[in-house]
């Protein structure tokens, strides 16, 4: 990961437990002790003490090593450090390097606050950059300038979701770097890729979504000229989206049936790899249901999102949003309430924007009922969140 909290480590090691056995003495998965060194995720309020207490330090200083973090570097090999040293002689090894690195942080990206991977993306897209100012031969300027469109891409997401989606033309920024790449490739799948990042910036933060429209569905052609079913069905569901925001019921129905389409054709070689499954049309159709003012069958479809998803865990805490919505809209307080502690976990662990955004929403809407002790307790967790 691109942060660690070294002290935290230290003295888990000096005062003698492995990350399993701190893990067991305080009652927690081993996963939950390595996210809090990979700064990952913060302990939580009732575990504290203990973990001062497991590690021999009074709450203060353990409050010190949390807030101790610092950058843990990418390791780079011995070929990419030379060539690095000699931009001129950048060759396809190097560049095979430099996509395992991407690869990597990519996979990283549902799993850690967006923060935490910034850094090393940023220095990425630097040394993809510059390589390619000094590279010779097309053949190498082709092989990075689609390292760079991937790299443009995905830290367009970061910062934009570091942000909690509030620097949108950041990211921008980023999305035009990786269609200038792509065009200069004629790679019509890369520049859809970027087509689709703009329409979340023009849905989710520029609150437009004539535009997010217009994007999504130049996306979703782009990616059908390249026979790519994956990409186009994933930006088929959100011209569907688009629609719901204005209301607009038989297009979005419309482009729902074209996503479920080119689903059912696709072979998971697309270039979205894991961000889209099947799942996504449950997801995504949940949340133009809710759109369209019809909680009950939004709340039918996003129950049948699949549990794999889970392992996304930003994109599952949006599901989880809309979730409580749903019920929040039909009166399940109880169930709104239950779902969105689940929300606050994720968010917690992850920083995901998008389910912050979501959270808000639900905040707004559970005011009426604010003198009920659940829902007062969701509001004390969510202030507490957007406070930390």
């Amino acid at each position: 990961m691109a942060l660690r909290r070294h002290r935290l480590a230290q003295r888990r090691k000096t005062v003698g437990h492995t990350q399993e056995s701190l893990a067991e003495k305080l009652g927690v998965d081993r996963t939950t002790v390595v996210r809090w060194e990979r700064a990952e995720s913060e302990p939580q309020p009732w575990v504290r003490p203990r973990l001062a207490d497991a590690l021999g330090v009074s709450p203060n200083e353990l409050s010190s090593f949390l807030a101790d973090v610092g950058a843990a570097q990418t390791p780079r090999g011995g070929r990419l450090s030379a060539v690095l040293k000699n931009p001129r002689t950048v060759d396809l090894a190097a560049v095979a390097h430099l996509r395992q690195i991407l690869a990597r942080l990519t996979a990283s990206y549902d799993a850690s606050p967006s923060v935490a991977i910034l850094p090393d993306a940023s220095r990425l897209l630097g040394e993809v950059s510059l390589l390619r100012l000094h590279a010779s031969g097309e053949a190498v300027r082709r092989a990075l300038r689609d390292v760079e469109a991937a790299a443009s891409i995905l830290m367009g997401q970061l910062v934009w979701d570091a942000s909690q989606r509030r620097n949108a033309q950041a990211a921008l920024t980023y999305y035009a770097q990786a269609a200038h790449a792509a065009t200069l490739n004629a790679d019509a799948g890369a520049e859809a890729q970027a087509r689709l990042r703009r329409s979340f910036i023009a849905l989710y933060s520029e609150g437009d979504p004539k535009n997010g429209l217009i994007q999504a569905a130049e996306a979703a052609h782009l990616a059908s000229h390249c026979g790519d079913h994956t990409l186009s069905a994933v930006a088929l569901l959100h011209v569907g989206e688009a629609n719901a925001m204005m209301g607009e019921r038989s297009s979005c129905e419309r482009a729902l049936g074209q996503a479920e389409g080119h689903l059912g054709r696709m072979d998971g070689d697309g270039r979205s790899g894991p961000f889209a499954s099947a799942g996504q049309l449950n997801r995504l159709a949940g949340s133009c249901y809710l759109l369209l003012g019809e909680p009950k069958r939004a709340q039918s479809l996003l129950e049948g999102v699949p549990a794999s998803i889970q392992e996304r865990r930003k994109s599952h805490a949006i599901v989880l949003g809309n979730l409580a919505l749903a019920r929040l809209r039909q009166r399940d307080l109880d169930g709104a309430t239950e779902t969105l502690h689940q929300v606050i976990d994720a968010i917690e662990e992850t920083r995901g924007g998008g389910a912050v955004n979501v959270l808000s929403a639900a905040g707004r809407e559970l005011r009426p009922w604010r003198d009920r002790p659940d829902v007062q307790e969701i509001m004390d967790r969510t202030l507490a969140l957007m406070s930390s």
